[in-house]
């Protein structure tokens, strides 16, 4: 995986799990907490919400077959359950059954159009099943319905960056720092992306500027010695 998927990786997981309601605690506590929801949906009717519940719960302790089974559930009882489409297109993903997880999320997007995570999470799987150009047409949908997200730029950046096209992925980054000016991932991004382009004393504003921000030298010292 390169470096600008590295990090399209991380954007796209913390957007799609940021819908989730949970609280830190530890492995125990989680199986403590699944153990009681168990309990109740053997015990009560039907109920979306315990199955829901359930499930994220699932997904915190990664066991993405029960958690899949679990919104399949939900969708046997109300197949246009928003949640549950988007969610089971995330395990789907994480268990690499990205044409699923694209059919998931282009189901939940007849829904919701211009939901930013559903859409990101579905222009990710188009990557990873090797159809950049329509992951990039979903990117492009992104920023006109959210010309004001940095995710989205930066989103598109990664993709960009990848394909070769260097001078749009440069504005892009640019854009999502001017629209998240702290984020230290965009750019060293940017800083990366300047390296290739053979742009070194840009670069190194760059760092210097992350090195300000208080960023370990240790942890840019290669893109430093590109740099020189």
């Amino acid at each position: 995986m390169t470096v600008t998927f590295k990090v399209l990786a991380i954007i796209i997981a913390v957007s799609l799990l940021g819908g989730l309601c949970v609280h830190a605690q530890t492995s125990q506590q989680w199986r403590d907490s699944l153990s009681v929801l168990s309990k109740q949906i053997s015990q009560e009717p039907y109920s979306s919400d315990l199955y829901l519940r359930k499930a994220a719960v699932n997904i915190e302790l990664q066991q993405w077959d029960y958690a899949h089974q679990t919104y399949t559930e939900v969708l046997k009882h109300e197949p246009t359950n928003l949640a549950a489409l988007y969610y089971r297109g995330f395990v789907n993903g994480k268990m690499r059954r990205y044409d699923l997880a694209s059919a998931d999320y282009k189901t939940f997007l007849t829904y919701a159009p211009t939901n930013i995570e559903a859409r990101l999470g579905l222009a990710y799987t188009l990557v990873k099943r090797g159809k950049r150009f329509d992951a990039l047409d979903q990117y492009n949908t992104i920023v006109e319905q959210h010309p004001d997200s940095a995710v989205a730029y930066a989103s598109r950046a990664c993709l960009e960056e990848d394909m070769g096209q260097y001078d749009t992925a440069l504005f892009d980054w640019e854009k999502a720092i001017s629209l998240s000016p702290s984020n230290n991932d965009y750019l060293l991004s940017k800083a990366n992306l300047l390296v290739k382009m053979n742009h070194k004393s840009d670069a190194r504003k760059c760092i210097n500027e992350l090195l300000q921000r208080g960023v370990a030298r240790a942890d840019i010292e290669e893109l430093l010695k590109l740099c020189k």
